[in-house]
C-alpha cells in the first residue's frame, strides 16, 4: 500500500494536519490521509492490484507511515474550503466529482478541472452548479423577500463579499415577524455561496462548537434565533473580522488546539436579536415584510424554479467578483468606516450591477444610522447620557463616575433606575460608557474618560455636545438621513469616472 501510494503527493498544513493529493482520472483531488475519501483511493488502488482488501491491521500501519511522511518529508502547504485567493484571482470550489473550480481574474470567469488551490472537503458539504454567463442579477430578485432598493443593494453587497477570498465580512442579520421568508433567504444566500446538506444550524453551545463550524464551512448560517449571548456575539465579531481560539485539545493534558478562521456569518430572529454595539457595528440590519397569503408559494414550486435559474444567478454574481476585482485599486473613499474594506470592496463591484455612482454607501450610511438608533433605543444609559448632553449642550458636562451616576439617574424613572441592566457602581459606570462610546458619537456625544489625577486618583468623565457634528435618529423616508457616520463616496474618486 505505501508503495502504490507513491504517486501521491503528501504534505501538512500549518495546523499540523496531514494531506495526501492524488490522481484520479482526469482530475486531482487533496483529502486528510486519515479521511474516507484517501482511505477509499487507497483501498482501491489495492484492490485493484491484489484482488483482496487490505486487512484493518496493514492499513493502520500503512496510514502512520504516510502520515510520518506528509509530517516529515513533505511540504507545509495551506489548505481551504470553497474559496480562496492566488496571484490576485479568486477561485470558488465548485465541490463537485470532477473538482472543479471557477477561477475569477479581472478579466472575467471560467471553469476549470486543476486548481492551483488545495482545496479541501468537509462532511456536508454541497456542490455548486456550473456557472452560466450572460444573465442579469434581475434573476435573483423574484425570489428575496426585501423592502426596498437600498436592502437589495446591502443583500448583494452581503454576497459578493462572501465570494471574496478575505474579509473582513459584515454580518447578515435578517429581521421580521413570523411569516417574512427569513429562513428561506438564509437557505437560499448559502445555496449560491456555500450549499451545505443542513444549511441552518442552531446557535452552538459554546466557541469550541463554533469554531468547529467555522473549520468546515465557509458560510455560517444561524436560524430562528431569540437573543444571542454575550459570549456568541463576541466571537462572531471576531470570526467576522479575524481572530483565534485555542482550547485544550481532547484527550490531552497539555496541548492545545488552535483555530483561526475568518468567515461570513448570516442569523435571522423576529426582533433585534443583535444587542451588543460592536456586533451591530458589523452588521447588515435588512428587515423583511411578511409575505401575504396571494403571494406566498408551496417550498416545492419556489425551490424548483430557484434551482432553475440558479445558474445564470451565480454567473452574474461572479460577474459582480470580477469587475470588483478590476476596479478596487482604483476606489477612493472620502473617510473609511468601520468595515473599511467591505465598503471598498462593495464600491468596486456597483458598475456591475448598473448601480449610480456612490449608491452603496448611500444605503450603508443608513444602515448605519438604524444601527446607531436601535442601539440607543435599546440602552437605557445611552438615552440618559444623551438627554444630559443636550442639557448642557453650551458648557459640557464634567464629573466623576460617581457623580455621573447620580446624574444619570435624574433623568430616568425608578423603575429603570433600580431594573438589573442598569450600572449600580461608578466601575460599571465607566466600562459601559467605553462600549458605548461609537454610538454616543455618531449621535454628535462626545464621552472622555480622562486618566487619573492628583492625590485622590480622581478620573474625570468630559460629555459634551458636538456642535460641529449633525446628531440625527433615523427618519423614514427621509433622503437627508445619512449623517455623519461617515461621509459617503466622492463622486470623483469613483471608479468609473
Amino acid at each position: 500500500m505505501i508503495e502504490l501510494a507513491s504517486g501521491a503527493e503528501f504534505f501538512h498544513s500549518p495546523d499540523g494536519e496531514v494531506y495526501a493529493t492524488f490522481k484520479k482520472i482526469d482530475h486531482k483531488e487533496t483529502w486528510r490521509i486519515r479521511s474516507k475519501g484517501f482511505r477509499r483511493w487507497l483501498v482501491g488502488l489495492f484492490y485493484k492490484e491484489t484482488g483482496k482488501a487490505p486487512g484493518a491491521k496493514a492499513l493502520t500501519d500503512a496510514f502512520g507511515v504516510l502520515e510520518a511522511k506528509a509530517q516529515f518529508d513533505g511540504d507545509e502547504q495551506q489548505v481551504y474550503i470553497r474559496v480562496a485567493g492566488s496571484n490576485g484571482n479568486i477561485y470558488i470550489d465548485l465541490t463537485n466529482d470532477q473538482w472543479e473550480a471557477i477561477e475569477i481574474s479581472p478579466e472575467g470567469w471560467k471553469v476549470i478541472n486543476h486548481s492551483p488551490i488545495k482545496f479541501i472537503r468537509s462532511r456536508g458539504m454541497a456542490a455548486l452548479p456550473t456557472p452560466e454567463s450572460g444573465e442579469s442579477l434581475d434573476l435573483l430578485r423574484r425570489f428575496v423577500n426585501v423592502r426596498d432598493e437600498e436592502s437589495w443593494k446591502l443583500l448583494i453587497a452581503y454576497i459578493q463579499s462572501a465570494l471574496r477570498d478575505r474579509g473582513p465580512y459584515p454580518i447578515l442579520d435578517l429581521q421580521g415577524e413570523q411569516g417574512s421568508a427569513k429562513s428561506t433567504l438564509v437557505r437560499l444566500i448559502r445555496a449560491l455561496i456555500d450549499p451545505s446538506a443542513v444549511p441552518l444550524r442552531t446557535s452552538p453551545r459554546d466557541e469550541r462548537d463554533l469554531m468547529i463550524m467555522a473549520k468546515n464551512s465557509w458560510v455560517l448560517a444561524f436560524d430562528n434565533l431569540s437573543t444571542i449571548p454575550s459570549w456568541l456575539s463576541d466571537a462572531i465579531c471576531r470570526l467576522a473580522t479575524g481572530g483565534g481560539f485555542g482550547t485544550r485539545e481532547l484527550y490531552t493534558d497539555s496541548e492545545e488546539a488552535l483555530f483561526d478562521s475568518q468567515r461570513s456569518v448570516v442569523v435571522n430572529g423576529i426582533g433585534d436579536i443583535a444587542t451588543r454595539d460592536d456586533f451591530r457595528d458589523r452588521a447588515l440590519i435588512i428587515n423583511l415584510s411578511p409575505i401575504s397569503e396571494d403571494q406566498r408559494k408551496d417550498e416545492e414550486t419556489f425551490w424548483n424554479e430557484f434551482y432553475e435559474v440558479r445558474p445564470k444567478i451565480l454567473g452574474a454574481l461572479l460577474d459582480g467578483v470580477s469587475v470588483g476585482l478590476k476596479n478596487l485599486p482604483e476606489v477612493l473613499l472620502n473617510c473609511l468606516p468601520r468595515m473599511a474594506d467591505f465598503a471598498k470592496w462593495a464600491t468596486a463591484v456597483e458598475p456591475a450591477f448598473g448601480w449610480s455612482p456612490g449608491s452603496f454607501m448611500k444605503a450603508y450610511s443608513q444602515n448605519q444610522a438604524l444601527a446607531v438608533e436601535l442601539g440607543i433605543e435599546g440602552d437605557p444609559v445611552a438615552q440618559a447620557v444623551v438627554a444630559l448632553a443636550e442639557d448642557n449642550e453650551i458648557s459640557g458636562w464634567e464629573g466623576t463616575a460617581t457623580e455621573l451616576l447620580a446624574e444619570l439617574e435624574e433623568k430616568v424613572s425608578d423603575k429603570i433606575a433600580h431594573s438589573k441592566p442598569w450600572p449600580k457602581t461608578p466601575q460599571t459606570l465607566s466600562n459601559r460608557l467605553k462600549r458605548l462610546a461609537t454610538i454616543l458619537r455618531a449621535t454628535g456625544v462626545e464621552v472622555e474618560l480622562g486618566s487619573r489625577q492628583g492625590h485622590a486618583r480622581r478620573r474625570i468623565i468630559t460629555i459634551r455636545k458636538d456642535t460641529q457634528k449633525t446628531a440625527r435618529t433615523v427618519l423614514k423616508n427621509d433622503d437627508t438621513m445619512q449623517n455623519n457616520l461617515f461621509d459617503a463616496v466622492a463622486h470623483e474618486g469613483d471608479p468609473r469616472n
